[in-house]
């Protein structure tokens, strides 16, 4: 019977991935009536890739409407699969683009550092769709304009929006336009002004059709820079009808009464202008603002900002395949792409189970042990929970002050950290000095100069947030630099936080290294990392084979677990002693606190998101009942929260199952920081080549 179990926990996972696949595949190719390929082309910067969907019976003899469709900053092309997906099965062939140095995209020349914004965004679009413009399936009016469509997510949207500009620039000396119309999702005109004002933005729509999709509670975009300097941040509520921006992109005057949502617009452009130089007259187009009540990740995942897309793209372009705007099926990949992601998540800890039978990588368990002693006593209890509700909330607290780094409140908190340094060293003194053979004063004294020393590092890291993991050419993914701070601050509290238990309550309990999983065996360390790299091998090989075959990847929302180039694997060996920080030390303390204990795995997924769950729970909660975020200037590093808190959970799950397999911390600490490193890095911008 037990061989039986052990087969379903390897089969069970193999069958939820290769099912999921196979039905995630059938619904992003509209039961196979679409081609959906990944392609790749060298552009004016560098080599751009994207999914092609291609309908059945679209190409040179039959040339259909275009849409090139991009994401934001921290995706790849694959989060555009709703508007793919609806739009290929009406008809239109769709590019789905992994912007430069977005996903296997890369940008050609050096990026100095600072200079990362000036790149991907501002030429990706516009190159695509010129590549795109050159293909014999692109349709063309009679005068030769093309009938391209462009759109995009947040970067994505500013990334539409400079390509109609640049598009128009172009077509004054080339006398045809090669974009029809655009929509912009979830990005207004503000960082696309960097490159060209705001009014002459507009202007380069001349007659095109045009629209935005400007949630209410988008955190970055759409505020009334009043209400933005007011507020202190962009994370409110916002009507982009009735803020000056909007009005004036409906044609309104910006001083004027707002516009209303939903509702067309024929506008005047405006006139464009080259310096002083009028080159285009102003020219009439239809507008339109969708203002959905929704946050900035969400418009990925709403049938209601779908259903706008889809009528934006009728109204514009109209439909080959003319289907009703409710008919949407792109839910359903999303739905299995989930179930294949849980395939995956599922599939690590059997599949370590069976590498850990085979000779050499058994040698990465050890003896087992009794766990860490809790007490039986009523003062042990409040102890034991009090330290759980800090162990829990400290890191949520942490999440502000480090992933924005503020150098006041770090300022204040090494500051802590020193004094509380010379405390420990100071108690340590006292004990060694008055011991006079108390072995517990030796203990606590040993126990000071450990924690005195983790403070140290504390106040260093609190005191230097500009030279820890941040940007340069060694740590290039700026997402992955914001999480790797609070993750390595997070993993040294943790350690000052056990060492202190330790040395003043658990040791006297009786509590050695052991008992936390702590093996001093060369071979035993080196057994679990060849287990974990082995694992995980296995598990990106099936990764790749799916994604070959299906053409999928595993994602929910803003996670995902996709395929790896060479490039990913060593940038994120650079990032990995940083996780292991965190990991290492935050699986020693799950295990120290649930192993031997009822409801131990809800208890480790507790400890691990629980606060940042909170948290999340708190700023959102504040947004949609006051207007304004409970930290307004936090947008995109709450965001990063969304796909951090589900991997938080599953690797405590791993800590305490793979815990139980091993009797000791390595080979979890090793998987989970492989495992998650990857995922972070494959999922956002990585500026290769920034020098």
């Amino acid at each position: 019977m037990s061989k039986v179990l052990k087969h379903k926990c390897l089969i069970i996972p193999l069958i939820l991935i290769i099912l999921g696949s196979f039905l995630a595949g059938m619904f992003n190719s509209s039961f196979y009536s679409v081609n959906v390929s990944q392609i790749s082309f060298e552009a004016e910067h560098g080599t751009l890739t994207g999914l092609l969907y291609m309908p059945d019976g679209a190409g040179p003899n039959s040339p259909r409407p275009v849409i090139v469709t991009t994401h934001g900053y921290l995706n790849t092309g694959e989060m555009q699969d709703s508007v793919a997906i609806e739009m290929s099965r009406r008809g239109f062939i769709v590019l789905a683009l992994d912007m430069y140095d977005h996903g296997n995209s890369r940008w050609d020349a050096d990026i100095p550092v600072g200079g990362q914004f000036s790149t991907f965004w501002i030429h990706a679009q516009f190159n695509a769709v010129q590549y795109m413009f050159e293909q014999p399936f692109t349709l063309r009016d009679a005068q030769g304009n093309g009938m391209i469509a462009v759109s995009g997510h947040s970067m994505g949207g500013f990334s539409s929006t400079l390509a109609m500009y640049f598009d128009e620039l172009q077509s004054l000396q080339s006398g045809v336009r090669m974009i029809h119309s655009g929509l912009s999702v979830g990005a207004d005109l503000s960082f696309a002004a960097s490159v060209a004002p705001a009014d002459q933005l507009i202007a380069a729509y001349g007659s095109r059709t045009v629209g935005f999709v400007a949630g209410m509670y988008d955190e970055f975009f759409f505020n009334n820079p009043a209400a933005t300097a007011a507020a202190g941040g962009t994370v409110q509520r916002s009507d982009w009808t009735q803020v000056p921006a909007g009005k004036m992109f409906l044609g309104l005057d910006p001083e004027g009464p707002g516009g209303t949502a939903n509702q067309w617009y024929y506008a005047n452009s405006g006139e464009l202008l080259l310096g002083e130089n009028v080159v285009r007259e102003s020219q009439v187009g239809s507008r339109i603002i969708f203002t959905p009540e929704e946050i900035h990740p969400w418009n990925h995942f709403s049938a209601t900002t779908v259903n706008h897309i889809i009528n934006f793209f009728d109204h514009a372009m109209g439909q080959p395949n003319p289907i009703p705007a409710g008919n949407q099926i792109w839910q359903w990949k999303v739905v299995f792409n989930f179930i294949t992601m849980i395939g995956y998540f599922m599939l690590v800890i059997p599949l370590a189970g069976a590498l850990l039978k085979l000779p050499f990588f058994k040698m990465a368990v050890s003896e087992k042990q009794e766990p860490v002693p809790m007490g039986d006593k009523p003062k042990h209890k409040v102890i034991y929970w009090i330290t759980l509700a800090i162990a829990t909330l400290l890191p949520a607290y942490l999440v502000p002050m480090m992933m924005e780094r503020r150098v006041d409140e770090l300022v204040i908190l090494g500051n802590f950290a020193i004094g509380a340094a010379v405390g420990a060293l100071i108690l340590s003194i006292w004990a060694f000095a008055t011991a006079k053979g108390s072995e517990k004063k030796k203990i606590i004294g040993t126990g000071g100069l450990i924690a005195s020393a983790i403070f140290v590092i504390i106040h260093l890291i609190a005191a230097n947030p500009s030279n820890v993991v941040d940007l340069s050419a060694n740590f290039m993914a700026p997402a992955v630099n914001t999480i790797a701070y609070w993750a390595i601050m997070s993993g040294v509290i943790a350690a000052v936080i056990l060492v202190l238990l330790h040395y003043d309550f658990k040791k006297f309990l009786g509590a050695h290294a052991g008992n936390y999983g702590l093996v001093a065996k060369g071979d035993v360390i080196v057994a679990s990392l060849a287990t974990a790299v082995v694992t995980l091998i296995i598990l990106y090989i099936l990764v790749f084979l799916m994604q070959v075959i299906f053409v999928v990847d595993a994602r929910i929302w803003t996670l995902a677990i996709r395929s790896l180039t060479g490039e990913h694997i060593l940038a994120a060996l650079r990032y990995m002693p940083f996780f292991f920080i965190f990991y290492f030390f935050n699986t020693i303390a799950i295990n120290a606190n649930t192993q031997g204990r009822k409801l131990g795995i809800l208890i480790a997924i507790i400890l691990n998101i629980g606060g940042l769950v909170l948290w999340l729970a708190i700023q959102y909660g504040t947004l949609f009942s006051t207007g304004v975020a409970w930290y307004p200037t936090m947008a995109l590093n709450a965001i990063l929260l969304f796909a951090l808190i589900p991997c938080l959970a599953v690797a405590a799950v791993y800590a305490n199952k793979l815990y139980t397999k091993t009797n000791n911390v390595y080979l979890a600490a090793f998987i989970n920081t492989i495992f998650f490193t990857l995922i972070i890095l494959a999922n956002t911008a990585v500026f290769w080549n920034m020098a």
